[in-house]
């Protein structure tokens, strides 16, 4: 049973997501609503995955983002799920920098969809990546000048969205409606144009993408 810390500073937000974790069979070693409490709680016990709200008491800016951050940066790889009214691309580049995977960035309007988000949720806990598709896109815009992306084909372009999601090439090739195959060759392209090392690691090859497209 994985166990589970959220940070929430809205009561009825932070409850439903601790009735919603635990109905799907996750175990809520801690819910607490401040920055503070936040990196205590991550640092002491260490939970499989933490869902942090961005915005958190004292300072309502990027409290919970920060907090989470300066965990990852004493435990590499602590896995947490971060929770945004907007979509900000600098929290999402923040939270690629490192590289070292167990991250997710979604907006909050997810966690309306159970299925979604519960999966999104597992995801993390197991060390890969999920983040919401509005916060690819935009990350995909603002790079779109680059010139080794602008040689991506549209096809390639939808691949790569899908990958920066953390979908697996089975989950993309359902969603594309393409074979595993075709999707195997895209995917080779891609790293091919965008010049990144073949890895047999999907968490890594993905995380290798964002970080491309979080530089400058």
């Amino acid at each position: 049973m994985s166990r589970v810390l959220i940070a929430e500073d809205l009561y009825l937000l932070r409850d439903g997501l601790v009735h919603l974790l635990q109905a799907h069979g996750f175990s809520v070693v801690a819910a607490v609503e401040s920055g503070p409490e936040l990196l205590s709680g991550l640092l002491e016990l260490r939970p499989d995955v933490s869902i942090v709200d961005v915005r958190l008491p004292p300072t309502f800016t990027d409290e919970g983002l920060q907090a989470a951050l300066a965990a990852r940066k004493q435990v590499p790889g602590l896995p947490v799920l971060v929770l945004s009214q907007h979509v900000e691309q600098l929290y999402a580049r923040e939270l690629l920098a490192d590289g070292s995977g167990a991250i997710g960035y979604l907006l909050k309007d997810r966690v309306f969809n159970a299925e979604q988000f519960i999966d999104a949720v597992r995801r993390v806990a197991a060390g890969g990546t999920a983040m919401d598709p509005e916060v690819i896109a935009k990350l995909l815009a603002s790079n779109a000048r680059r010139e080794p992306l602008a040689e991506l084909t549209p096809r390639e372009r939808e691949v790569l969205e899908a990958m920066a999601e953390g979908r697996s090439n089975a989950a993309i090739s359902q969603r594309l409606y393409l074979s595993e195959s075709a999707v195997a060759k895209h995917t080779a392209s891609i790293f091919a144009k965008l010049g990144l090392a073949p890895s047999d690691d999907d968490n890594r090859r993905v995380l290798a993408v964002l970080a491309y497209l979080n530089s400058r």
